[in-house]
């Protein structure tokens, strides 16, 4: 079965359709590079032939990841012709209907995914963001391909070198017969010159060099190392235009830290003003009721700024208690999306760019920035994560602006 599509392909990505005939085939690299694309087409060639006497199954962090990055696509007509009226989904289902084959659609979010293949016979596998699936699920699902002729088809963006997928795997991939691509922004050849240049500019250090270069990198060392106080802190405000958010990291036995943000009329971010209680040092902790008293206290006499109405009050998930209090003193709060990676690179890109500065007023925040660093320990297991000593300014400033980032991105100025 070989589709004709509507979009022109490279020569990595028809080579990657053509030859990615073993038992296991891998395509990492960049962002945007053509990887999801190929492997969708590769993947409903082999439906199309699969053996029978298996179970086919599409695998991601999650059902709605799934749906997001495999099932929307493959029924876009744009994308794929004709073959998208014979894909059938519904978000949130266990399975799917491709080419007239039952497959099934298993999230992979944890340690106990592995559970969801028990007793599984499996004749092949399409696995979307491989880096995201635990090794445990991993493991599993190879010993579940059974069916001669099974075969498995991976995408991902690379990690750290020391990533089980890299060093048992991809390393490994002439002496385990896998077959493996590279893939970078020049083996896409729909994306637009102006658009490739933007991607390139967004992202900042360890980001590019993985998501734009396709390189497998280790974090390590300082994870702000474009931090520069001369350049990123200021003694005086411009006008603002909106007050985008306050981030609050909760704290009882930890500070509890609260960061205010607005958006400038220079189409700059600013972290205006920081309120900051630490019970350790106070020698008595506060409750939550005290908490969203001092909070909203604070908000109503910012200092340098006056009473302020963020759009977004973007509270530690975990906070619930808090939460509940802040939502009975008629101050909603909204849940922080506590991505932690994306949180990160969504800051370093800002400071990079020079359109995220600090009010010098906020002098915890501004003493942490220099010393937040990768885990070294993390890292030595393939982990991206970082020390968690000194980082409650951080993770409020991560809060406030990664959960509101559709508020302001397009806002920004484009050059600083």
């Amino acid at each position: 079965m070989t589709p004709t599509l509507p979009l022109p392909m490279s020569r990595k990505q028809l080579d990657f359709v053509a030859n990615s005939t073993a038992r296991i085939n891998i395509a990492s690299g960049s962002i945007r590079a053509g990887k999801t694309i190929s492997t969708l087409l590769r993947w409903l060639m082999y439906v199309a032939s699969a053996p029978l006497g298996g179970e086919l199954a599409v695998i991601a962090k999650t059902t709605n990841t799934a749906a997001s990055n495999v099932f929307i696509p493959l029924q876009d007509p744009s994308l794929f012709g004709e073959l998208s009226r014979h894909v059938h989904y519904t978000r949130g289902a266990p399975t799917a209907t491709i080419l007239g084959r039952p497959v099934r659609v298993i999230g992979a979010n944890d340690s106990r995914a592995e559970e969801r293949l028990r007793g599984m016979t499996c004749a092949g596998a399409l696995v979307d963001e491989a880096t995201l699936v635990p090794q445990e699920f991993w493991t599993q699902l190879l010993g579940r391909m059974s069916v001669p002729g099974a075969k498995l088809f991976a995408s991902t963006n690379p990690g750290s070198p020391a990533h089980w997928l890299k060093r048992d795997f991809i390393d490994r991939r002439d002496e385990l017969g896998i077959r493996y691509w590279h893939f970078t922004l020049d083996d896409n050849p729909s994306l637009a010159a102006d658009y490739v240049a933007a991607i390139r500019a967004e992202f900042v250090g360890l980001w590019f060099r993985r998501f734009v270069l396709g390189e497998w990198i280790a974090a390590e060392g300082s994870i702000f190392d474009m931090w520069d106080e001369e350049r990123h802190v200021v003694d005086s405000l411009p006008e603002i235009a909106k007050w985008v958010s306050v981030g609050v990291d909760y704290g009882q036995a930890n500070p509890f830290h609260a960061t205010l943000i607005g958006l400038g009329r220079d189409r700059r971010l600013y972290v205006a003003s920081e309120w900051r209680y630490d019970g350790r040092h106070q020698r008595r902790q506060l409750t939550d009721i005290e908490y969203s008293e001092r909070l909203r206290g604070w908000l109503q006499n910012v200092p340098g700024v006056g009473s302020v109405r963020p759009q977004f009050v973007t509270v530690d998930p975990s906070a619930a208690s808090f939460s509940a209090q802040l939502r009975r003193d008629k101050l909603t709060p909204t849940p922080a999306k506590n991505d932690v990676l994306n949180g990160i690179r969504t800051v370093s890109s800002l400071l990079a760019a020079g359109l995220l500065r600090v009010h010098s007023s906020c002098a915890s925040l501004i003493a942490e920035m220099p010393g937040y660093a990768w885990d070294d320990r993390a890292a030595e297991k393939g982990e991206d994560k970082p020390i968690k000593v000194a980082d409650h300014g951080i993770d409020s400033i991560r809060y406030g602006l990664y959960t509101t980032r559709t508020l302001w991105r397009h806002k920004l100025a484009l050059t600083a």
